[in-house]
């Protein structure tokens, strides 16, 4: 039986060369070709092999289809429902719905250095800029998921465009507006359900104005919408806060999909619990970046503020990590005794975000630092996932019970 990295020697592929639409179409068509999407792949993945990978001597149908999957997160064979997965990222929220049963048929992701880091932990290239997709070229599926950036909502990222004079939320056409492409996918595809999840502030944006144009719209496209602010900290070491929004078609459900938020755990986990033992001295802050950093926090201090740096408890959780992460560390600074403190590792910070240590990082440190500070917080995902998946299979129930009593009184 072929498997999935063989074939990519076999066809002599360096990954880093083919983070492109081709290859998506290639590796989405391999892990479709059982369950009915693959006919929306197999044009594009037929002239990706025609055209940039396939000697003029072979033959296209001698192509085996890749059928073992040797990567650390393989797709289900019997799925239970099938999902998508937009600005991916490096697939937490994927990894958390597979867990949970479910099958992706379509990703997309425009960044090729997260790219890289999906395509090695499931065995599939994302699709690139979700605003040059049509819909009409997605399967159809179960369940629609989506990170959607966060930029133009958070905290720091509004902070940062007033300073550079520039807009945000809505106002910001490169990445505000990206909702509407999950509207207009889930106006197409109707989906049972939907989650998205995005920072905190998010709610309070612009008075509330920009979360009122969210929620009207997925109201006003037939879905019941729960949207709850849950904190990371119940899973792992990490005060992270994110909202998340969960809606049910009402023509579907008829407002019997018994939903609601997962009761959240007592928080156990400390920071020590995710930390290695030998740690590469390149971690350890330089005396130069160390006292630039105690002038910052005693400079902000004086002037009553509270910006810093964040020497953290071990016994207790992290601040939340972002994506800036890789410039200095200072937001989760890990003390040493006899020496300046240190950064997490990029491991570390993979375990900060509850991905298990399976988890394949095949990108350099700085590109792992953004990496994982812009993922998930894979744990959580899953707990409300489990909640979303639950109202998907009681429904799937209650249709196979009806079906059998009218073949019963048939």
């Amino acid at each position: 039986m072929a498997s999935y990295n063989k074939t990519k020697e076999r066809l002599n592929i360096n990954v880093d060369k083919h983070l492109n639409d081709g290859f998506a179409h290639l590796t989405h068509y391999w892990q479709n070709h059982e369950n009915g999407a693959s006919g929306y792949f197999e044009k594009g993945a037929r002239q990706y092999l025609k055209n940039d990978l396939l000697t003029a001597a072979e033959e296209l149908d001698q192509l085996y289809i890749p059928l073992k999957y040797d990567i650390p997160f393989p797709p289900k064979s019997k799925p239970k429902f099938k999902f998508i997965d937009l600005f991916a990222g490096i697939g937490g929220i994927r990894l958390a719905y597979q867990n949970l049963g479910g099958k992706c048929v379509f990703t997309s992701e425009w960044n090729n250095f997260a790219k890289k880091t999906y395509e090695a932990n499931f065995g599939e290239v994302p699709f690139g800029d979700i605003t040059k997709i049509n819909e009409k070229d997605i399967p159809d599926h179960d369940v629609l998921l989506a990170g959607f950036p966060c930029q133009p909502f958070s905290i720091a990222g509004v902070s940062k465009k007033n300073a550079l004079g520039r807009k945000h939320g809505f106002l910001d056409e490169t990445q505000g507006t990206l909702f509407f492409d999950i509207a207009r996918i889930l106006e197409y595809k109707q989906p049972k359900a939907f989650m998205l999840e995005n920072v905190k502030n998010l709610v309070s944006h612009d008075k509330g104005n920009t979360f009122r144009v969210i929620k009207n719209t997925l109201t006003e496209l037939g879905y019941t919408v729960y949207f709850k602010v849950l904190d990371g900290k119940h899973f792992v070491p990490q005060h992270r806060e994110r909202i998340i929004v969960v809606g049910f078609k009402n023509d579907i459900f008829k407002g019997q999909e018994n939903f609601k938020f997962p009761d959240m755990p007592e928080p156990v986990a400390k920071i020590r619990d995710i930390l290695d033992g030998k740690i590469d001295s390149k971690y350890t802050l330089s005396d130069k970046l160390w006292e630039y950093l105690q002038n910052y926090a005693a400079k902000h201090k004086a002037q009553g503020n509270g910006f810093g740096f964040g020497l953290t408890d071990l016994n207790g959780v992290s601040r939340t990590i972002s994506a800036r992460y890789y410039k200095d560390g200072s937001e989760i600074l890990i003390p040493q005794k006899g020496k300046n403190p240190r950064r997490l590792t990029p491991r570390e910070c993979a375990r900060l975000q509850g991905f298990p240590d399976e988890f394949i990082i095949p990108v350099s440190d700085n590109q792992a630092y953004k990496q994982f500070g812009n993922s998930v917080t894979v744990p959580l995902i899953q707990a409300v996932g489990k909640q979303v998946v639950k109202s998907l299979l009681s429904l799937d129930e209650s249709s196979k019970s009806k079906k059998a009593l009218r073949r019963q009184k048939v």
